[in-house]
């Protein structure tokens, strides 16, 4: 529905407020003026005249016990709504998400809607939505950050509603951000590549039989596992960071991209009819091994994303942009302070020690695709070969991980009672992607964990992945069924999320028993996390500077964003990374999919692993991974800080994971 002018209740709002304060007392004052205005800056003609808006006034303001029972019954209904929307959604999406069977035409109609698109609307016409903004002030970020810490639960849960209606956001354009995100998530979930239909100049296969690659998933991830061969595993290596630059730069030929029939070599970038028939089926009587190149596809996707959602600017009178959403509303963290944070990681000077330290591991010089070294993890020797056939063995299926749960949560730092708990309120699910994590939204409700599952089982790369996704699962059925209010379910932003999901996912080979502690052990883990660290940070910082690039040039089209993707992702590498592998211009920081998908999601992912070194660290002095996790996950959804406060006794920020990395190389020189 399309929006209606505003309309003059400037003396309607002063006759209105003395006839609440004669009714309500003057203590009530305050809140009458705020509600009032509040109510007055969102009302239009389709709303009713003067008349109308003060006969609702009128009947709506509540006070006192009233009050407390408004909100309660708020409450209540909006998590049954917002619950069930969820669940209906997650249906919709079904067999897009899941590699159940083939996807039908209809599938793609169908996750790209958005049943719950109309609430907001529904909300105003309705005025549910003038209900909430008459009895409970919104409040700013500065206002959270300064006094928050002093806000009752209550205070904090009746924020976190003014939140849901803050603004007014038609429902055509909630759905068009739907049908974009949705568009985008089926590009990039089909976006698997067979390496073993790669080439080299000698016609030779470096990878083995079947071995199929989501970008950039499996394709960092397998390029990670070849650090245990050695220098046996760097021509692989060099293969896929050649493939990865291709992706970016949009010169990969359109006919490789999920498609076993052709061989390819990237370096040549030729493509010629595979031999070689290791996929179900047959080769399609039509083939072509078309060299030309994908259309800058990835770009289009991203730009329409960015299109879809800037049509909300004119709603967001407080936050103008989608980067402002991102910021100040979502993380709660000013911009200028999550750069801050993201730069005293690359810009720190023990990048430089760290990477001298890796280069002598290695024995030859840094490449750029070093930048996801792996070899600090406990138990980095171990071939992933030998880590696939443990766990294909363990999980052949969905239901097998599900089965495992709780055994693996008890020897993770869980107690049995409360293991079994959580096992029983996460279902698992084979998926379609890479696998995520899908809370629920309403209690009565079950955490779907999705994970990639092969035709001969779960492998590593689905295992790692799996683990972290599980720490997801358990923070939100934490914070969502022990939380005392179900607006405060959740944490802060989703960096802390992501941050619980690291602590899970750093502990994937002690669920595998292949963890040895020995001298140095701690000291190799904080390094990782460094490295980890340092590594995102790029990427997020590049995910930033495209979304303002977008919005200093919203009539680009794609090929011009990607020329911007390119020479933004040069420059970051340029300043913080050049330096210290020894070439220029690299473009493997844009090669995150999040970056195509997820609406400036990365940087939650090096925030994140910032908390989860402050997480770590607490739990560590406390010897009681299961009991924190729970007691932090019930904080709920303070502001960053405050959360943190109680969490661990500090705010955010990368010190602590600077104070481990430098203890960490000390402790290598004894």
């Amino acid at each position: 529905m399309s929006t209606s002018p505003a309309i003059d209740l400037t003396a309607t709002c002063g006759a209105v407020a003395a006839a609440l304060e004669a009714r309500h007392g003057a203590a009530q004052r305050e809140r009458i003026t705020v509600g009032l205005r509040q109510v007055a800056a969102l009302w239009q003609g389709r709303d009713g005249t003067a008349s109308d808006f003060e006969e609702f006034a009128l009947a709506h303001f509540a006070a006192g016990a009233a009050l407390d029972a408004l909100f309660a019954r708020l409450e209540f209904v909006l998590e049954s709504l917002h619950g069930h929307m969820h669940e209906i959604s997650r249906d919709l999406r079904w067999h897009s998400d899941l590699d159940l069977e083939s996807m039908l035409p209809l599938d793609t109609i169908l996750s790209g809607y958005d049943p719950g698109a109309h609430f907001v609307d529904d909300a105003f016409d309705n005025k549910l939505a003038f209900v909430v903004l008459l009895n409970f002030p919104s409040t700013s970020l500065a206002q959270r950050l300064d006094s928050g810490a002093l806000w009752s639960r209550q205070r904090w849960a009746q924020a976190r509603l003014v939140d849901l209606f803050s603004r007014r956001i038609p429902a055509h354009v909630t759905l068009a951000v739907a049908e974009a995100a949705g568009a985008s998530d089926r590009y990039i979930a089909s976006y698997n590549l067979w390496a073993h239909h790669w080439v080299d100049d000698q016609g030779q296969r470096l990878f083995e039989a079947g071995k199929k690659l989501l970008s950039h998933w499996n394709l960092r991830d397998e390029l990670k596992s070849r650090y245990a061969q050695g220098a046996d595993g760097l021509p692989h290596q060099r293969m896929i960071a050649q493939v990865m630059d291709r992706i970016v730069t949009q010169t990969i030929p359109a006919a490789v991209i999920d498609c076993p029939w052709v061989d390819w070599n990237p370096a040549t970038n030729t493509v010629t009819p595979s031999s070689v028939h290791d996929a179900p089926g047959t080769p399609p009587t039509d083939l072509r091994a078309d060299p030309a190149a994908e259309p800058d596809t990835r770009y289009q996707r991203l730009l329409q994303c960015f299109q879809a959602v800037k049509q909300m600017d004119p709603f967001c009178l407080v936050a103008p942009t989608h980067i402002d959403r991102s910021f100040d509303d979502e993380r709660q963290l000013p911009i200028d302070r999550a750069v801050r944070m993201l730069e005293d990681v690359c810009a720190s000077p023990l990048v430089g020690r760290v990477a001298h330290v890796i280069q002598h591991r290695l024995g030859r010089p840094l490449e750029p695709f070093d930048v996801w070294y792996s070899g600090f993890r406990a138990g980095a020797g171990v071939s992933e070969a030998s880590l696939d056939q443990i766990v294909q063995l363990r999980y052949p299926n969905a239901q097998a991980f599900k089965s495992a749960l709780a055994p693996m949560l008890v020897k993770l730092g869980f107690g049995e009672e409360r293991a079994a708990w959580l096992a029983s309120r996460i279902e698992v699910d084979p998926a379609r992607g890479s696998g995520h994590a899908m809370g629920a939204q309403r209690r009565g409700d079950n955490a779907r964990l999705r994970t990639r599952i092969g035709a001969r089982g779960m492998d590593y790369k689905g295992f790692n992945i799996a683990v972290h996704e599980l720490g997801h699962n358990v923070e939100q059925t934490f914070s969502l069924n022990c939380v005392d209010h179900w607006l405060l379910n959740g944490v802060p932003n989703t960096a802390f999320t992501e941050a619980m999901a690291f602590v899970f996912q750093a502990l994937d080979l002690k669920l595998l028993d292949q963890t040895t502690e020995r001298p140095g052990s701690d000291a190799e883990r904080s390094l990782s996390a460094f490295w980890s660290t340092y590594e995102i940070a790029g990427v997020s910082l590049v995910d930033i500077g495209i979304w303002q690039w977008m919005y200093a040039h919203p009539d680009a089209t794609a090929a011009q964003l990607k020329e911007a993707v390119l020479q933004i992702a040069k420059d970051v590498w340029n300043r913080y990374y050049a330096p210290h592998f020894g070439q220029r211009d690299c473009v493997l920081l844009a090669i995150y999919s999040h970056i195509v998908h997820s609406f400036l999601y990365v940087p939650d992912y090096a925030i994140g692993h910032m908390i989860a070194c402050q997480i770590e660290q607490h739990i560590q002095k406390t010897g009681k991974l299961g009991e924190e996790i729970e007691r932090m996950a019930t904080l709920g959804r303070l502001s960053p800080d405050l959360w943190m406060q109680q969490a661990t006794g500090q705010p955010v920020g990368p010190q602590a994971l600077l104070d481990a990395t430098a203890s960490a190389l000390g402790k290598l020189k004894q």
